[in-house]
């Protein structure tokens, strides 16, 4: 798939169909998210995939900070990446110093360009995805029981979209949102 057509192509999927996405399909998605680059390439982020219907109906239930949209969307996808990246990484040098100004912040940076890759990735394989940013980290990292220097930033739910998706809002003209200084 060319890149124009992905970018253009791609969107914010919230209803999905029963099919399941295989493991093989996960994994063809992380060969590619594993080229995301990161502050200093400290890969740092992860994406923890949650097939365990339980768990899946447990953060969708107690961890979206009671936003009901956020709850339907999750119990319709057929699985949902929780998107960490390592505390005290990004924006710091090996030796634990801050490196930037914006010192932990430069984490949700880079968790940003992963998440956007996933989706990209997973569009190219035919899987919707939403990026879900109402969210409980502290509960989605209890629930899922994840180590103390994993950062939540982010739910991803994925599935294969019910249906076809529908051009895309209007947009900003390029001229209006970049500018070029001379």
């Amino acid at each position: 798939m060319e890149i124009e057509t992905c970018i253009k192509g791609r969107r914010s999927v919230r209803k999905f169909t029963d099919k399941h996405i295989s493991k093989d399909d996960l994994l063809a998605i992380a060969e590619l998210c594993r080229w995301v680059p990161s502050w200093k390439n400290t890969q740092s982020v992860n994406y923890h995939v949650i097939m365990n219907k339980d768990l899946k109906e447990e953060v969708a239930k107690n961890c979206v900070l009671d936003f009901t949209f956020n709850t339907q969307t999750i119990e319709r996808a057929d699985a949902l990446v929780v998107l960490t990246y390592d505390k005290g990484k990004s924006g710091f040098n090996p030796d634990g110093t801050v490196t930037t100004p914006e010192g932990e912040t430069w984490g949700m940076f880079d968790a940003g360009i992963a998440a956007q890759t996933f989706c990209l990735a997973a569009y190219e394989k035919g899987i919707g995805s939403v990026i879900l940013g109402i969210i409980d980290a502290g509960k989605i990292a209890k629930a899922c029981q994840l180590p103390e220097n994993k950062i939540v930033a982010a739910l991803i739910a994925i599935g294969y979209p019910l249906q076809k998706a529908k051009e895309g809002p209007a947009r900003k003209a390029a001229t209006e949102i970049m500018e070029v200084m001379e």
